[in-house]
């Protein structure tokens, strides 16, 4: 029913959008100046534990008249589990600490007064977040909103001396400890992190172009060097839509053989729904950047390779960017380019209101997917 509901309310949103043309919008409140920059986590490692099982309890009751009435010991509550849980409440792993501690369980009381068992804990992860063990096998895919993955169980409480009573031993003064919980260690990395993802060589300009068009604040410096962490930015639509683009760190040739940043950069862009090829057009010949992209892409992954692609050709600003721009269509034709400046804002609007037609149009083949 939901997917019928979502099916609905995008095509009324399309409709609305091809009636009205909706547009970008500027940013509500304007970039932080603050020196301190706080880069997009997409892997880190953390070490699970589980709450611990509450003790049991070793008491005897005493009645009037009868101070022999019997063990009455209880037992303790189990621990709490450690659980990663996704969600669209969260966008990166920023938030997770290197170790996750369950809560441990509550000790038994006298009169048969069990424990409360823990709470467990609950961490809420982006989705699309994939779990590795210490082996680098993959044992969990949150690839949905609310999948949960237990991470660490919570040991068992112990039992009161109550538990040991019998026919043989009538007052039992013995009593079992809380089990210790699991402790594990995980590699949790995200590999669903933007609907666009911004690729290119080394200084073709992806940050200036990320800055530009959202709130984000990635290094941006005049001389030559590569991003080393990814850094998203949000557009924002007149409609209420967002759309979030990734700028990825710079890809170089053999990046399938793990050259460079090699695998860890390529990773990045699996999930992402669409891809941007950033070119620096003022390059000896960036028709080849472009074949190179292409190449690195398609040895990563088949799949990744026939995702719908933009190619943008940035830096027109530069001399003679016009010859050469001519000279790029003409190495690539049938090819949708589009030519930008995002030192000087040059066709950015045309550039977003690219990007969300193809959005609006692989948002309509995912409801017709998973419809059939």
């Amino acid at each position: 029913m939901n997917q019928k509901l979502r099916y609905v309310s995008v095509n009324i949103m399309r409709y609305c959008s091809n009636k009205y043309n909706a547009v970008p919008l500027r940013s509500k409140k304007p970039k932080s100046q603050s020196k301190q920059v706080q880069n997009f986590v997409d892997m880190m490692s953390v070490r699970a534990v589980g709450g611990k099982g509450g003790d049991g309890c070793i008491s005897f009751l005493q009645l009037w008249a009868n101070e022999n009435a019997g063990p009455d010991g209880g037992d303790g509550g189990n621990g709490g589990h450690v659980i990663l849980m996704a969600t669209h409440n969260v966008p990166s792993l920023n938030h997770l600490t290197s170790v996750l501690s369950g809560n441990s369980g509550e000790k038994g009381f006298n009169k048969d007064c069990h424990g409360k068992n823990a709470h467990h804990l609950i961490v809420e992860v982006p989705i699309g977040t994939i779990i590795k063990d210490k082996n680098l096998k993959v044992v969990g895919d949150l690839d949905q909103e609310g999948a949960m993955f237990v991470a660490a169980r919570g040991g068992a409480g112990g039992h009161g001396n109550g538990f040991f009573c019998s026919d043989t031993n009538q007052a039992p003064k013995v009593a079992e400890y809380g089990a210790e919980g699991e402790e594990l260690t995980y590699v949790v990395e995200l590999r669903s992190m933007a609907h666009f993802g911004l690729l290119g060589l080394p200084n073709a300009g992806k940050s200036t172009l990320l800055q530009a068009i959202s709130r984000a604040r990635p290094k941006i410096a005049p001389y030559p060097f590569t991003t080393l962490k990814p850094h998203l930015g949000v557009v924002q639509y007149s409609d209420y839509e967002q759309i979030t683009v990734a700028d990825l760190p710079g890809l170089v040739e053999d990046s399938h053989k793990n050259r460079g940043l090699g695998i860890s950069f390529l990773r990045h862009v699996e999930r992402c729904a669409a891809l941007i090829l950033l070119v620096d057009i003022s390059g000896p010949e960036p028709w080849q950047d472009v074949a190179l992209l292409r190449h690195e892409i398609s040895c990563f992954s088949k799949e990744l390779a026939v995702r719908p692609q933009l190619i943008v050709a940035n830096k027109i600003d530069m001399p003679d960017a016009d010859t050469q721009l001519k000279d790029f269509r003409s190495k690539l034709p049938g090819e949708t380019i589009l030519s930008v400046s995002a030192k000087f804002g040059t066709n950015l609007l045309e550039l977003l209101n690219m990007l969300r037609s193809i959005y609006d149009n692989s948002v309509q083949r995912e409801l017709l997917s998973s419809k059939s």
